[in-house]
């Protein structure tokens, strides 16, 4: 048996949960993704296609960044409650960077924002009216539709922009590689767990930018796709139409030291560049509980 053989045998053993997930659906859409306290929603319209998710945590040492564009890694924090924003802002960082530059092999890391995403009820947060909202701190629901959180412009500019600030005197880097830290704190097993789809399965054909608005507040009607002077130059992700190549992956029941490490986009297109990824209702497991997560964004650099 030849390795890919042997490589395809390993992963079709797995045992799968039964999964919606949410695409752009196959028209012609402004797509754009609004974001407010305790709240985001998507223009264009969007489709729960029925798919098989993987389950990778016993073979949790197949998967690497090159191949599959995730890895679960372990790692034990010193932050005690993920609640404790300034504590994480003094400390998890830090950890955050030294853990991914080891887990892939950079020379250095640069944190940005983080995130804390709940399954729990936030309708009550989402109605609060925060002026000047900031997308990063903050409380969230889970991702709701199959993306990466950045488009390839948008990952190219925040690469050069992070390292000339916070590296100033660096001699320059030859590869980037934007990625995902993300935990759960919560007790497994999490309701809305995170999937992550196989890189090698995606194509550009099945892809659109959607741009981000950050907002106090919905607009509503046409003004949520009224047009934008330079849309196309501003901070955009990348959102994907289903097709049944694509191949899902998820670790049922991780724990606070199981830490998931995903590409939003590397600079070396010849391994595998990005991993889409959404969160999932498992009904597959007896017991789940609400889900807690903490991610931050960041941006290895190999000089």
């Amino acid at each position: 048996m030849t390795e890919a053989a042997q490589i395809e045998s390993i992963e079709e053993s797995a045992r799968r949960a039964p999964a919606l997930i949410r695409y752009l659906g196959d028209g012609n859409y402004v797509t754009r993704r609004y974001v407010s306290q305790g709240a985001e929603m998507n223009t264009g319209e969007y489709f729960d296609y029925a798919c098989d998710v993987r389950d990778g945590m016993p073979m949790r040492d197949h998967f690497t960044l090159d191949v599959h564009g995730f890895v679960l890694g372990r790692h034990r924090s010193t932050i005690v409650d993920f609640h404790d924003k300034p504590a994480v802002d003094a400390a998890y960082l830090g950890e955050v960077e030294e853990l991914v530059t080891k887990l892939c092999g950079a020379t250095r890391t640069a944190a940005q924002g983080w995130m804390i995403r709940t399954s729990a009820d936030l309708s009550a947060r989402a109605r609060e009216k925060v002026e000047g909202y900031q997308h990063s701190g903050g409380i969230q629901p889970p991702a709701g539709e199959a993306h990466v959180d950045y488009n390839e412009i948008t990952g190219r500019r925040a690469a050069a922009r992070i390292y000339a600030d916070r590296f100033p005197d660096g001699p320059g880097y030859k590869r980037y590689i934007c990625f995902s830290l993300w935990r759960t704190f919560s007790p497994g097993p999490q309701d809305w767990p995170l999937a992550v789809c196989d890189g090698r399965t995606v194509t550009d054909e099945e892809t659109a930018s959607n741009t981000l608005f950050v907002v106090d507040e919905f607009p509503v009607g046409d003004a949520l796709t009224a047009p934008v002077a330079g849309e196309d130059q501003m901070i955009a992700a990348t959102i994907f139409r289903h097709r049944e190549r694509h191949r899902w992956w998820y670790f049922s029941n991780m724990q606070a030291d199981d830490v998931l490490l995903f590409k939003f986009q590397d600079s070396d297109h010849s391994v595998t560049w990005r991993c889409p990824h959404t969160a999932f209702h498992d009904t597959s497991l007896p017991d789940t509980k609400i889900r807690e997560s903490i991610e931050v964004r960041c941006i290895a650099y190999v000089e």
